[in-house]
């Protein structure tokens, strides 16, 4: 595994750095350092005590000796550190999965000399708005351990195109331009491991001798990977409210949610490509032999036109299947398929945002508790007891004291209502709450996907692994278009890479059932939304919004194609996290037969 560097936008726009480790001598020990990518980009380090797990679990799964779990690819994060417990790191694909939200993010092994700063197990981190503490970047962490060492009185960080100096006597950072000042703290967790065998397991680094990589350079394949990511608000320091000291927490205790959303409009009818054949319309392409004996399929590829983009794309995609030891075969693929075609669009969905009043929301979800408990507030961190942190901040508060402590009526945990009112006016202001603590949805969620239409068509051929059935089709095309205010940055352009996207599902009863339910996902908003590429690192261009889809029909070189036995169940427990469950279809059927009933009662 390569050691690229991370990075992330500082206030005054993009920025670069030095490689996160640098290049090791020939007989100099490593030690390994673990580390997960925010939103903005930046790697942040796990604890020394976790790394040593992580890599103890690795050591273990290849059948070197050595404590850890069984084998399986994966590692729980909570058998090393219990407040991690929701936290699952997946090896083949690099990601760390969030298992009660079904966040993904990006994870990287590391490599640093043992004498470095790092390698005792020492690092650094600030003050979040939100209560807990963020560590920084491993280069910041390693330089403020440095300056700190070496007795100096405050350390830089606009070499790191940070616009902060850090007080290293009163542990602050202090903001250059503003003078706003946080809290930080130099932590010491265990000593981190020292580096021992292949750094991952994917096929690129393991035919390379697999060493934990020195310089910089591009990642292997990560060969389950996704093609981008939905990404929030950037988790570096900013201006914080409330000077309060608060616990640790590995996160922010609850997502910020994006401003109101704007009016939802829907483009007219797609027109696709007619100089190719369709997918579908004759004989299924035949599997030719390789030269090792294996049976490769031809891979359809959806170029529309030539250029130099599409040859480029098509370069890429034979080196990556040239990678995992496959032929390749290109054919034409066309546009959409003839067959069943459906084309879900809402051009008339009403604007709903404003019409829910910010307080009737907060109690029509929570009951008012007359006598809080000795905990504390999960949003504010303040005791509930006490008055809520947000008093006199938070807009819509006419019925809502400071002092008012509210359970929410189906998980039971309780916050201050104030904060929760905060909370939500910081959202879509939709009419919907999502608790903080469990993520339970109150109401029907609405996300920020830009307008553009979702088009379905039928497929007689089959996906491999369910050669009982044939295929379903959705296309999805957004334009590109301005950003409105509950984007990152309302008024700025946004970008579509990779449109329109073709994804697949088996026409069986399971797959139809998820159909219906990304549907309804896509009616809400929650299928796409504004941010930037996890994979390109562009920013304002549309991603993917946390529900996994197929995007491969003949193959699965990228890992999002078929065969997969257990993508179905997981996506249908993505979108349940989105809020979007059977249940949805049981309402939908139910108004649609009211409508029925009444309409045919009007016309007797």
């Amino acid at each position: 595994m390569a050691t690229g560097s991370g990075s992330s936008p500082a206030a005054g726009g993009p920025r670069t750095g030095p490689p996160a480790a640098p290049v090791p001598g020939p007989a100099q020990p490593m030690v390994a350092v673990w580390e997960w990518q925010d939103d903005a980009g930046c790697w942040r380090p796990y604890s020394g005590q976790v790394c040593r797990f992580i890599e103890q679990s690795l050591s273990h799964q290849r059948g070197w000796r050595g404590p850890g779990p069984s084998a399986g690819g994966s590692v729980s994060l909570g058998q090393a550190d219990p407040s991690l417990a929701a936290y699952i790191i997946d090896i083949p694909s690099l990601k760390q999965f969030r298992q009660d939200t079904g966040k993904l993010r990006s994870v990287r092994q590391s490599l640093f000399p043992q004498s470095s700063a790092l390698a005792s197990g020492v690092f650094w981190e600030w003050a979040s708005d939100e209560g807990g503490w963020t560590p920084y970047e491993t280069r910041t962490s390693i330089l403020l351990e440095h300056s700190y060492q070496a007795r100096q009185a405050t350390a830089d960080l606009g070499p790191h195109g940070y616009n902060y100096i850090v007080d290293l006597t009163a542990l602050l950072q202090v903001n250059k331009t503003s003078g706003f000042r946080r809290q930080v703290r130099r932590q010491a967790s265990a000593p981190y491991p020292l580096a021992s065998g292949p750094a991952c397991t994917c096929q690129q680094c393991l035919s390379h001798g697999g060493g934990g990589g020195g310089g910089g350079g591009a990642g292997p394949v990560s060969s389950r990977s996704r093609h981008s990511f939905s990404a929030g608000q950037a988790a570096r320091p900013a201006l914080q409210p409330h000077g309060r000291g608060a616990p640790t927490l590995a996160y922010s205790p609850y997502s910020r949610r994006p401003l109101s959303m704007g009016h939802m409009s829907w483009g007219g009818p797609w027109n696709p490509a007619t100089s190719a054949p369709a997918v579908g319309a004759g004989p299924a392409p035949s599997a030719a032999p390789s030269a090792n004996g294996l049976s490769v399929p031809a891979v359809p590829l959806h170029l529309n036109g030539s250029s130099g983009v599409t040859s480029a794309l098509a370069g890429m995609a034979s080196i990556l299947m040239s990678a995992a030891g496959l032929g390749v075969r290109f054919v034409s693929a066309g546009g959409p398929p003839r067959g069943r075609h459906g084309d879900v669009r809402r051009a008339k969905r009403p604007h709903r945002t404003g019409s829910h009043k910010s307080e009737n929301v907060i109690q029509k979800y929570m009951e008012e508790v007359p006598a809080p408990p000795e905990e504390d507030c999960i949003i504010c961190m303040e005791r509930l007891v006490c008055p809520s942190g947000y008093e006199g901040a938070s807009e819509g508060a006419e019925s809502i004291q400071p002092s008012a402590v509210g359970k929410l009526t189906k998980c039971g945990h309780t916050l201050h209502m104030l904060c929760m009112l905060a909370m939500y006016n910081n959202g879509t202001k939709d009419g919907s709450l999502q608790c903080p603590s469990c993520k339970t949805i109150y109401g029907e969620k609405t996300g920020t996907q830009p307008k553009g239409k979702m088009e379905i068509y039928s497929i007689s051929q089959s996906l491999p692994g369910h050669s009982d059935c044939g295929t379903i089709q959705i296309v999805y095309s957004i334009p590109p278009g301005i950003q409105g205010p509950e984007h990152p940055n309302p008024g700025q352009p946004y970008t579509c890479r990779g449109f329109p996207r073709y994804c697949f599902l088996p026409d069986n009863e399971k797959g139809r059932k998820v159909l219906e339910l990304l549907k309804v996902a896509w009616t809400r908003r929650l299928i796409f939304t504004v941010g930037t590429s996890s994979t390109t690192g562009e920013p304002d261009t549309v991603v993917w919004n946390e529900i996994h889809h197929k995007t491969e029909m003949m193959s699965n070189v990228s890992g999002h194609g078929y065969p997969d036995p257990n993508y179905l169940d997981n996506v249908l427990a993505e979108l349940a996290a989105q809020g979007v469950a059977e249940e949805c279809l049981r309402r939908e059927r139910h108004g649609q037969a009211a409508h029925g009933q009444a309409a045919h009662a009007s016309a007797i």
